[in-house]
């Protein structure tokens, strides 16, 4: 009788165990689906959303303000004030046009007098002309000498050069298509869709997918020069996505393969095209590299590079393990405290990158007001880990940071290390952006030309250079140039170069 006793004892705090961790479950995935806003929703609400049909933005919103009433601890948020209207780009060329006043104000109405001009009433408005298309006929000279049949004849050559040299297309109308697809995500059938409705011009999807290939292919040896410029620093980040491609290997549904990025903050960034996600992939990127790598907690980080790596970790990683742990059990004192101790590291990141300090000087600024906040943070990580639940939201966020904490800490001795992998991941959400737009990648073969692409679009957006003006620039010049001097062709170089021609 006492041994069943007791194994109903156990079996009821199993099902409680149970029952708390897949409430957490439900929870966290309500929130995804209803989006940030429903954080606020307590359970109740959330059933009641459940049963809806069809649940809007607005009735969410509704819903969550309704937390609130009562509560006078919750602190309302006022609305700004307008900040203003933002003036016109002074760069931008004016066309100004003057409207003169009809007769009837002309003359005054009490003297009958003609009035004077005094002055003009002035506004301004961004105005555009709309894309014109033209075929530009070149004629060169073709010319013989009638004495002497042997020599022939002489063309004249042209006067720059061209990126496909038997291509149709512009420079220009080459490059804008790059630009539609990799920085305004415009798939390339959408493309041939307005070169249609625009100017009446039918392009084949297949036409524009050539121009793209080509490019990409002189893109590649780029990339290959910006890869040894990452390779001889001592700091690179590194994350991955997926991208999906038509494959043989998968019949009836894209393959996911992954694009890993390689980068440096305020430097180049580098997309490698892989079919997996296994450890080849940054073990023959990063081949015998023996600097400091920054990554998330992903095991394929581990045992690559050469001897004397050193790996640093990820603090908004960690951090995002306790928000949604948050998110999952509000107001949890806890986790809102671990939350608040990597808030005060991140004042810290924030007062260097106002006064605009050298990583020398940020070291010294972190190891003074940073190595005490890490000491406090792990201590109170620690004690929440022994009274949480091993598979909760707190306690995989605990594991995870404590796990990771000899790389979540050395940022503090290593100026040039970034506090988290930020820069990473922000180069590679406009990557992710235009993958819900163009859906995949046609062949296993185009992989690496469209990771060459990526990475000159996103170097140049990052070093923040414009990417028209550098690739009608470099893209015709690539095919002519010498293999031994390709690195000056690098947005980092092609910047430097220009910048020095002023």
């Amino acid at each position: 009788m006492e041994g069943e006793k007791n194994w109903m004892e156990v079996e009821k705090k199993r099902v409680e165990v149970e029952n708390k961790l897949l409430k957490e479950e439900i929870r966290l995935m309500r929130i995804e689906k209803y989006g940030p806003r429903s954080e606020k929703l307590s359970e109740a609400q959330f059933e009641l959303l459940e049963v809806e049909p069809s649940v809007m933005a607005a009735e969410i919103e509704t819903e969550a303000g309704r937390g609130d009433e009562g509560r006078p601890e919750v602190e309302k948020v006022l609305k700004r004030p307008h900040p203003g209207r933002t003036p016109l780009p002074a760069h931008l060329p004016r066309r100004e046009r003057i409207i003169a006043c009809p007769a009837e104000q002309c003359r005054c109405e009490q003297c009958g007098r003609d009035k004077e001009l005094i002055g003009y009433e002035s506004s301004e408005m961004l105005e555009m002309e709309p894309v014109k298309y033209y075929v530009a006929v070149t004629k060169r000279e073709k010319k013989a000498c009638r004495h002497c049949e042997e020599m022939g004849v002489t063309t004249a050559a042209w006067p720059e050069a061209r990126i496909l040299e038997k291509s149709k297309a512009s420079n220009r109308v080459i490059v804008d298509v790059l630009i539609s697809k990799y920085c305004n995500h415009v798939p390339l059938y959408r493309q041939c869709a307005s070169f249609e409705r625009e100017a009446g011009i039918e392009l084949s999807r297949m036409t524009l997918c050539g121009w793209v290939m080509e490019c990409g292919v002189w893109l590649e040896a780029i990339c290959g020069a910006m890869r040894v410029d990452l390779l001889e620093g001592s700091y690179i980040q590194a994350d991955e996505t997926t991208v999906g491609v038509q494959s043989a290997r998968t019949v009836g549904k894209n393959h996911q393969a992954y694009l890993w990025e390689y980068s440096r903050p305020g430097g180049p960034v580098v997309f490698d095209f892989r079919m997996g996600r296994g450890r080849e992939g940054p073990e023959k990127f990063l081949g015998k590299y023996t600097g400091i790598l920054q990554s998330d907690g992903y095991a394929a980080y581990d045992r690559i590079g050469g001897e004397g790596l050193q790996h640093a970790g990820c603090m908004a990683h960690a951090r995002r393990g306790f928000v949604d742990a948050l998110k999952a059990a509000p107001g949890d004192a806890a986790v809102e405290g671990i939350i608040a101790e990597i808030a005060k590291l991140y004042a810290v990141e924030k007062r260097a990158r106002e006064a605009g300090l050298t990583p020398l000087e940020r070291q010294c600024l972190r190891q003074v007001r940073s190595g005490g906040v890490l000491a406090e943070l792990k201590n109170k990580i620690v004690a929440l880990r022994t009274d949480c639940l091993p598979k909760s939201a707190v306690g995989k966020a605990c594991d995870y940071a404590l796990n990771q904490w000899p790389r979540l800490e050395l940022y503090v001795s290593h100026g040039e290390v970034e506090i988290d992998n930020n820069w990473c991941e922000n180069a590679i959400r406009p990557l992710a952006l235009g993958r819900k737009n163009w859906l995949h990648i046609g062949s296993e073969e185009a992989g690496p030309r469209v990771a060459a692409i990526a990475s000159i679009v996103e170097t140049c957006r990052r070093l923040e250079i414009n990417v028209r003006d550098y690739l009608l620039d470099v893209l015709p010049k690539v095919p002519a140039w010498p293999a031994k001097r390709i690195a000056e062709l690098t947005p980092q170089a092609w910047a430097a170069a220009n910048a020095a021609r002023r």
